[in-house]
């Protein structure tokens, strides 16, 4: 079972920008790579997203 941590709440906008700078860079990563970082980027946006209804 996980338990909240005390203190404020996550700030979604941080794990965002984490998110979008995966996306940095990527034509030098090879094409076969791409839909893999793009999911992983669509991941956290969506959790990120979901998560500014709770605050």
């Amino acid at each position: 079972m996980s338990y909240p941590l005390p203190g404020p709440p996550p700030n979604p906008a941080d794990a965002i920008d984490g998110a979008l700078e995966r996306l940095d860079g990527l034509e030098n990563v090879p094409l076969a790579e791409h839909v893999a970082r793009f999911d992983a980027v669509h991941a956290t946006l969506t959790e990120a997203l979901s998560s500014i209804d709770k605050v």
